[in-house]
Protein backbone atom coordinates (compact mmCIF):
# COMPACT_ATOMS: atom_id res chain seq x y z
CA UNK A 1 0.00 0.00 0.00
CA UNK A 2 1.58 3.73 -0.72
CA UNK A 3 3.58 4.75 2.06
CA UNK A 4 2.41 6.94 5.22
CA UNK A 5 1.74 10.53 4.06
CA UNK A 6 0.63 12.74 7.40
CA UNK A 7 -0.81 15.79 5.45
CA UNK A 8 -2.21 13.74 3.28
CA UNK A 9 -4.35 12.38 5.70
CA UNK A 10 -4.78 15.68 7.74
CA UNK A 11 -6.34 16.51 4.61
CA UNK A 12 -8.50 13.74 3.72
CA UNK A 13 -9.58 13.89 7.91
CA UNK A 14 -10.75 17.37 7.40
CA UNK A 15 -12.56 16.19 3.91
CA UNK A 16 -14.01 13.36 5.48
CA UNK A 17 -15.37 16.04 8.06
CA UNK A 18 -16.82 18.48 5.86
CA UNK A 19 -18.46 15.85 3.85
CA UNK A 20 -20.16 14.11 7.14
CA UNK A 21 -21.13 17.48 8.76
CA UNK A 22 -22.70 18.88 5.32
CA UNK A 23 -25.13 15.80 4.33
CA UNK A 24 -25.57 15.48 8.37
CA UNK A 25 -26.98 18.92 8.27
CA UNK A 26 -29.27 18.02 5.04
CA UNK A 27 -30.82 15.02 6.67
CA UNK A 28 -31.39 17.33 9.76
CA UNK A 29 -32.99 19.70 7.67
CA UNK A 30 -35.20 17.36 5.95
CA UNK A 31 -36.17 16.09 9.27
CA UNK A 32 -36.85 18.89 10.81
CA UNK A 33 -38.56 20.74 8.08
CA UNK A 34 -42.03 19.30 7.48
CA UNK A 35 -42.99 20.62 4.07
CA UNK A 36 -39.68 19.14 2.75
CA UNK A 37 -41.79 15.32 3.84
CA UNK A 38 -41.93 14.75 0.32
CA UNK A 39 -40.96 12.05 -2.47
CA UNK A 40 -38.35 14.12 -4.13
CA UNK A 41 -36.49 14.78 -0.30
CA UNK A 42 -37.19 11.02 0.39
CA UNK A 43 -34.65 10.11 -2.12
CA UNK A 44 -32.52 12.63 -1.33
CA UNK A 45 -32.24 11.98 2.00
CA UNK A 46 -31.42 7.93 1.01
CA UNK A 47 -29.04 10.07 -1.59
CA UNK A 48 -27.42 11.40 1.32
CA UNK A 49 -26.81 8.29 3.52
CA UNK A 50 -25.58 6.17 0.74
CA UNK A 51 -23.13 9.41 0.32
CA UNK A 52 -22.54 9.37 4.23
CA UNK A 53 -21.73 5.64 3.99
CA UNK A 54 -19.51 5.23 0.57
CA UNK A 55 -16.61 7.28 2.34
CA UNK A 56 -17.08 5.82 5.65
CA UNK A 57 -16.23 2.10 3.85
CA UNK A 58 -13.01 3.89 2.57
CA UNK A 59 -11.39 6.67 4.51
CA UNK A 60 -10.23 4.87 7.83
CA UNK A 61 -8.32 2.66 6.01
CA UNK A 62 -7.17 5.39 3.98
CA UNK A 63 -6.23 7.43 7.01
CA UNK A 64 -4.62 4.18 8.42
CA UNK A 65 -2.23 3.63 5.90
CA UNK A 66 -1.09 7.37 5.66
CA UNK A 67 -1.26 8.49 8.83
CA UNK A 68 -0.16 5.18 11.24
CA UNK A 69 1.75 3.95 8.39
CA UNK A 70 -0.05 0.40 8.05
CA UNK A 71 1.33 -1.62 5.07
CA UNK A 72 -1.07 -4.93 5.19
CA UNK A 73 -4.43 -5.72 5.36
CA UNK A 74 -5.72 -9.06 6.07
CA UNK A 75 -7.73 -10.52 3.26
CA UNK A 76 -10.93 -10.78 5.43
CA UNK A 77 -10.68 -6.86 6.18
CA UNK A 78 -10.05 -6.45 2.22
CA UNK A 79 -12.81 -8.58 0.84
CA UNK A 80 -15.38 -6.59 3.59
CA UNK A 81 -14.37 -3.35 2.73
CA UNK A 82 -14.44 -4.17 -1.01
CA UNK A 83 -18.06 -5.31 -0.29
CA UNK A 84 -19.16 -1.99 1.33
CA UNK A 85 -17.71 0.51 -1.75
CA UNK A 86 -19.43 -1.43 -4.36
CA UNK A 87 -22.58 -1.84 -2.51
CA UNK A 88 -22.81 1.39 -1.84
CA UNK A 89 -21.65 2.37 -5.32
CA UNK A 90 -23.95 0.40 -6.76
CA UNK A 91 -27.11 1.68 -4.25
CA UNK A 92 -26.16 5.64 -5.06
CA UNK A 93 -26.53 5.11 -8.92
CA UNK A 94 -29.86 3.17 -7.89
CA UNK A 95 -31.00 6.45 -6.37
CA UNK A 96 -30.16 8.49 -9.01
CA UNK A 97 -32.25 6.30 -11.48
CA UNK A 98 -34.58 6.30 -8.72
CA UNK A 99 -35.00 10.29 -8.29
CA UNK A 100 -34.70 10.66 -12.11
CA UNK A 101 -38.43 9.07 -12.08
CA UNK A 102 -39.52 11.22 -9.03
CA UNK A 103 -38.59 14.30 -11.65
CA UNK A 104 -40.30 12.81 -14.67
CA UNK A 105 -43.55 12.28 -12.56
CA UNK A 106 -43.68 15.40 -10.77
CA UNK A 107 -43.07 17.20 -14.44
CA UNK A 108 -44.80 14.87 -16.44
CA UNK A 109 -47.98 13.74 -14.71
CA UNK A 110 -48.08 16.34 -11.65
CA UNK A 111 -51.27 15.33 -11.08
CA UNK A 112 -50.77 12.12 -9.81
CA UNK A 113 -47.41 12.74 -8.59
CA UNK A 114 -48.66 12.24 -5.11
CA UNK A 115 -50.89 9.19 -5.37
CA UNK A 116 -48.37 7.20 -7.48
CA UNK A 117 -44.99 8.20 -5.00
CA UNK A 118 -46.47 7.17 -1.67
CA UNK A 119 -44.45 6.48 1.35
CA UNK A 120 -44.98 2.57 0.77
CA UNK A 121 -43.75 3.00 -2.69
CA UNK A 122 -40.46 5.01 -1.82
CA UNK A 123 -39.18 2.38 1.11
CA UNK A 124 -39.94 -0.23 -1.22
CA UNK A 125 -37.96 1.16 -3.80
CA UNK A 126 -34.93 2.47 -1.49
CA UNK A 127 -35.20 -0.98 -0.12
CA UNK A 128 -35.07 -2.90 -3.83
CA UNK A 129 -31.81 -0.60 -4.89
CA UNK A 130 -30.32 -1.57 -1.37
CA UNK A 131 -31.44 -5.46 -2.63
CA UNK A 132 -30.10 -5.28 -6.12
CA UNK A 133 -26.77 -4.02 -4.82
CA UNK A 134 -26.16 -6.06 -2.27
CA UNK A 135 -27.27 -9.00 -4.36
CA UNK A 136 -24.97 -8.27 -6.82
CA UNK A 137 -22.03 -7.22 -5.63
CA UNK A 138 -21.90 -10.20 -2.89
CA UNK A 139 -20.41 -12.78 -5.21
CA UNK A 140 -17.62 -10.49 -6.33
CA UNK A 141 -16.24 -10.79 -2.73
CA UNK A 142 -16.46 -14.11 -2.43
CA UNK A 143 -14.87 -15.17 -5.56
CA UNK A 144 -11.50 -13.38 -4.94
CA UNK A 145 -11.75 -14.92 -1.82
CA UNK A 146 -11.38 -18.43 -2.85
CA UNK A 147 -8.06 -17.28 -5.34
CA UNK A 148 -4.00 -17.82 -3.54
CA UNK A 149 -2.04 -14.80 -3.59
CA UNK A 150 1.23 -15.61 -3.83
CA UNK A 151 2.91 -12.76 -6.08
CA UNK A 152 3.28 -9.31 -5.39
CA UNK A 153 0.74 -8.17 -3.00
CA UNK A 154 1.04 -4.20 -3.42
CA UNK A 155 -2.16 -2.52 -3.90
CA UNK A 156 -2.81 0.37 -6.31
CA UNK A 157 -4.94 2.44 -3.61
CA UNK A 158 -4.99 2.19 0.33
CA UNK A 159 -8.16 0.74 -0.02
CA UNK A 160 -9.55 -2.80 -1.66
CA UNK A 161 -11.65 -2.61 -5.09
CA UNK A 162 -12.06 -5.92 -6.84
CA UNK A 163 -10.42 -5.15 -10.00
CA UNK A 164 -7.38 -4.29 -7.69
CA UNK A 165 -7.02 -7.03 -5.79
CA UNK A 166 -7.87 -9.74 -8.78
CA UNK A 167 -4.84 -8.85 -10.24
CA UNK A 168 -2.60 -9.81 -7.63
CA UNK A 169 -4.03 -13.68 -7.65
CA UNK A 170 -1.79 -16.27 -9.20
CA UNK A 171 -4.76 -18.39 -10.79
CA UNK A 172 -7.35 -18.04 -13.37
CA UNK A 173 -9.45 -15.16 -12.87
CA UNK A 174 -11.66 -15.18 -16.11
CA UNK A 175 -14.61 -15.83 -13.88
CA UNK A 176 -13.54 -13.04 -11.89
CA UNK A 177 -13.06 -11.25 -14.78
CA UNK A 178 -16.87 -11.85 -16.43
CA UNK A 179 -18.56 -11.52 -13.79
CA UNK A 180 -16.75 -8.08 -12.79
CA UNK A 181 -18.15 -7.30 -16.65
CA UNK A 182 -21.25 -8.24 -15.65
CA UNK A 183 -21.81 -6.21 -12.19
CA UNK A 184 -20.38 -3.17 -14.24
CA UNK A 185 -23.28 -4.31 -16.41
CA UNK A 186 -26.15 -4.62 -15.18
CA UNK A 187 -25.55 -1.89 -12.53
CA UNK A 188 -23.51 1.40 -14.07
CA UNK A 189 -24.58 0.98 -17.61
CA UNK A 190 -27.78 0.17 -17.12
CA UNK A 191 -28.41 2.84 -14.70
CA UNK A 192 -26.81 5.17 -16.68
CA UNK A 193 -28.89 4.25 -19.76
CA UNK A 194 -32.10 4.45 -17.79
CA UNK A 195 -30.44 8.29 -16.49
CA UNK A 196 -30.06 9.20 -20.39
CA UNK A 197 -33.48 7.92 -21.39
CA UNK A 198 -34.78 9.82 -17.96
CA UNK A 199 -33.09 12.77 -18.95
CA UNK A 200 -34.78 12.35 -22.11
CA UNK A 201 -38.27 11.91 -21.25
CA UNK A 202 -37.97 14.86 -18.95
CA UNK A 203 -36.56 17.39 -21.19
CA UNK A 204 -39.41 16.25 -23.78
CA UNK A 205 -42.09 16.95 -20.68
CA UNK A 206 -40.62 20.26 -20.33
CA UNK A 207 -41.17 21.13 -24.01
CA UNK A 208 -44.85 20.77 -23.70
CA UNK A 209 -44.96 23.00 -20.71
CA UNK A 210 -46.27 26.25 -22.47
CA UNK A 211 -45.57 28.51 -19.43
CA UNK A 212 -41.97 30.12 -19.71
CA UNK A 213 -42.00 30.80 -16.03
CA UNK A 214 -43.37 27.23 -15.36
CA UNK A 215 -40.15 25.57 -17.80
CA UNK A 216 -37.57 27.28 -15.82
CA UNK A 217 -39.63 26.16 -12.47
CA UNK A 218 -39.08 22.71 -13.87
CA UNK A 219 -35.36 23.30 -15.16
CA UNK A 220 -34.35 24.62 -11.79
CA UNK A 221 -35.80 21.30 -9.99
CA UNK A 222 -33.37 19.03 -12.39
CA UNK A 223 -30.50 21.16 -12.08
CA UNK A 224 -29.15 19.78 -8.73
CA UNK A 225 -29.85 16.46 -9.72
CA UNK A 226 -27.64 16.45 -13.20
CA UNK A 227 -25.15 17.87 -11.05
CA UNK A 228 -25.30 15.15 -8.37
CA UNK A 229 -25.59 12.71 -11.33
CA UNK A 230 -21.98 13.94 -12.96
CA UNK A 231 -20.99 14.09 -9.61
CA UNK A 232 -21.12 10.41 -9.43
CA UNK A 233 -20.12 9.08 -13.08
CA UNK A 234 -17.71 12.13 -13.93
CA UNK A 235 -15.00 10.92 -10.94
CA UNK A 236 -16.31 6.92 -11.67
CA UNK A 237 -14.74 7.43 -15.91
CA UNK A 238 -11.75 9.66 -14.73
CA UNK A 239 -10.70 7.20 -11.87
CA UNK A 240 -10.99 3.99 -14.37
CA UNK A 241 -9.11 6.16 -17.40
CA UNK A 242 -6.49 7.30 -15.22
CA UNK A 243 -6.62 3.33 -13.74
CA UNK A 244 -6.21 2.23 -17.39
CA UNK A 245 -4.01 4.58 -19.22
CA UNK A 246 -2.05 6.64 -16.32
CA UNK A 247 0.81 4.23 -16.34
CA UNK A 248 3.69 7.22 -16.78
CA UNK A 249 1.99 9.86 -14.58
CA UNK A 250 3.62 10.31 -11.15
CA UNK A 251 2.70 8.37 -7.92
CA UNK A 252 1.72 11.20 -5.88
CA UNK A 253 -1.21 11.78 -8.86
CA UNK A 254 -2.79 8.52 -8.45
CA UNK A 255 -2.40 8.45 -4.74
CA UNK A 256 -3.91 11.78 -4.59
CA UNK A 257 -6.88 10.67 -6.73
CA UNK A 258 -7.63 7.56 -5.22
CA UNK A 259 -7.43 9.00 -1.94
CA UNK A 260 -10.12 11.77 -2.77
CA UNK A 261 -12.16 9.57 -5.58
CA UNK A 262 -14.30 9.05 -2.71
CA UNK A 263 -14.92 11.22 -0.30
CA UNK A 264 -14.69 14.41 -2.45
CA UNK A 265 -17.75 13.99 -4.90
CA UNK A 266 -20.11 13.40 -1.46
CA UNK A 267 -18.94 16.71 -0.51
CA UNK A 268 -19.65 18.65 -3.83
CA UNK A 269 -22.83 16.72 -3.78
CA UNK A 270 -23.56 18.70 -0.47
CA UNK A 271 -22.84 21.58 -1.01
CA UNK A 272 -24.99 21.32 -4.44
CA UNK A 273 -27.85 20.17 -2.51
CA UNK A 274 -27.23 22.62 0.48
CA UNK A 275 -27.72 26.10 -1.90
CA UNK A 276 -30.76 24.07 -3.52
CA UNK A 277 -32.45 23.89 -0.06
CA UNK A 278 -33.01 27.40 0.80
CA UNK A 279 -34.07 25.61 4.64
CA UNK A 280 -30.25 24.41 4.95
CA UNK A 281 -28.78 27.79 4.73
CA UNK A 282 -31.49 29.34 7.17
CA UNK A 283 -30.60 25.95 9.52
CA UNK A 284 -27.25 27.05 9.49
CA UNK A 285 -27.66 30.73 10.63
CA UNK A 286 -29.84 29.57 13.23
CA UNK A 287 -28.09 27.46 14.59
CA UNK A 288 -24.35 29.71 14.91
CA UNK A 289 -26.50 32.26 16.24
CA UNK A 290 -27.81 30.18 18.75
CA UNK A 291 -31.73 29.84 17.89
CA UNK A 292 -34.01 27.18 17.76
CA UNK A 293 -34.27 25.36 14.12
CA UNK A 294 -37.59 25.96 12.71
CA UNK A 295 -37.94 28.37 14.86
Amino acid sequence: MPEKDFWLALSLCLLYSFTFLGNVIILAVIKVEQHLHEPMYYFLAMLVATDLSLPLSSVPTIISVHWLSWCSVILDVCVTEMFFIHTFGGVESGVLVAMAFDRFMAIRFPLHYATVLTHGVIGRTGAAVLLRSVGIVLPAPLLIKRLPFCHSNTLSHAYCLHQDAMRLACADTRVNSIYGLLVVTFVIVVDALLLLASSFLIFQAVLGITSWEETLKALNTCLSHICAVRLFYVPLVGMTVIHCFGKHLSPIVHTVIASTYLPLPPLLSSIVYSVRIKQTCQWIVQVFRGGRVGS
